[in-house]
């Protein structure tokens, strides 16, 4: 494994213009591309393309299309969840998403971060933080997750929140950035 992959499966500063990067990505790229062509294919065909292409999926998972990934193989999908359209999770660093979670269209889970600094910027330099959903969490229309999330178990997500800091189990959060407005039973 080359500098550039250790650096950035570590969450450290890394250069993602790599060989062995682009060549992860271009694997994601034929099967996001399968996937998402073969939409209306025999569940079992999507099912075979999907344990392909993440790192893991449990039983019962549906995820429509389109679908887009930085690479796949680091996303792990609990039984029983379903995505839907024009989901795209950028997973620099590990994407976990527990069991019967509900996601709505257009959502974003982002991993990766940018430097702040403009020069570094420009050179391209980027790390990568983790996102953790806990189970039977809904995340609404349009929600953005941002690098290093957890969001707990059994919280709630209003369309079009952005969530910045971490979320505790059963509640529901709205807006932008992202707050607590109650407890759920």
């Amino acid at each position: 494994m080359g500098d550039n992959k250790q650096r950035m499966l570590a969450g450290d500063w890394y250069l993602p213009d790599d060989p062995e990067l682009a060549a992860d990505s271009e694997r994601r790229f034929v099967l996001c591309a399968a996937y998402n062509a073969n939409g209306g294919a025999a569940p079992a065909d999507r099912a075979t393309i999907l344990a392909e292409l993440l790192g893991s999926v449990g039983a019962d998972v549906r995820i429509r299309p389109p679908f887009q990934c930085d690479f796949g193989r680091y996303i792990r999908i609990g039984e029983g969840t379903f995505i839907n359209f024009g989901a795209v999770f950028l997973d620099t660093a590990p994407i976990t998403i527990g069991a019967h979670v509900q996601i709505g269209p257009n959502v974003q889970l982002l991993t990766p971060s940018h430097e702040m600094d403009a020069q570094r910027r420009m050179e391209g330099w980027e790390k990568g933080e983790p996102i953790t959903i806990g189970d039977n969490v809904w995340l609404g229309g349009g929600v953005i997750v941002c690098p290093g999330v957890t969001i707990g178990e059994n919280t709630v997500v209003g369309a079009g929140a952005v969530v910045t800091k971490d979320l505790p189990a059963g509640v529901l959060a709205v807006g932008n950035p992202a707050r607590v407005v109650r407890t759920l039973p």
